[in-house]
C-alpha cells in the first residue's frame, strides 16, 4: 500500500503539471491560470449543493427507517470530487466533475462499494471502538 500511496503522490502532481503546461501553451499562461480558477470556484460550488443533496438524501433514509448505503457513498463520491476539483490541474478536475455530475456517479459509487466490499471480505477493514 505504502508503494502504491508513494507513486501516487510522485506521479499525480508530476502528471497535473504536464497537463498545465500543455494547456498553456496551446492557449496562453493567463488563460490558463483563469481556468484553473474557474474551475476551483466552480466546483466549489457545484460540490456544495451536491452535499447538500447527498446529506438531505441520508436524512431522508434514515428518517424512514433504511439503511443510507447507496447515499453515504454518494456523499462520499461528492466529497472526494469536491476535493478534487480544489486541486489545481485538469485530469483531476475532469475527475472530479464527473464524481459530482448525477448521472456520472454511479459509476464511482459502484468502484467504491466493491473496494469497501473486497476491504471487508479480506478483514483488512476494521472499526476499531475507543
Amino acid at each position: 500500500m505504502l508503494k502504491w500511496l508513494i507513486a501516487a503522490i510522485i506521479l499525480i502532481p508530476a502528471i497535473e503539471m504536464w497537463g498545465i503546461i500543455q494547456v498553456g501553451h496551446a492557449i496562453g499562461g493567463w488563460t490558463t491560470f483563469g481556468l484553473i480558477l474557474l474551475t476551483g470556484f466552480a466546483g466549489a460550488q457545484l460540490a456544495r449543493l451536491e452535499g447538500r443533496k447527498a446529506i438531505e438524501d441520508v436524512k431522508l433514509h434514515l428518517q424512514s427507517g433504511k439503511p443510507p448505503g447507496h447515499a453515504m457513498l454518494n456523499g462520499i463520491c461528492v466529497l472526494i470530487g469536491g476535493l478534487l476539483l480544489l486541486m489545481p490541474g485538469f485530469f483531476s478536475d475532469i475527475v472530479g466533475i464527473t464524481m459530482l455530475f448525477p448521472l456520472t456517479r454511479p459509476f464511482y459509487r459502484m468502484m467504491i462499494y466493491r473496494w469497501l466490499e473486497n476491504k471487508l471480505r479480506n478483514g483488512s477493514f476494521v472499526i476499531r471502538r475507543r
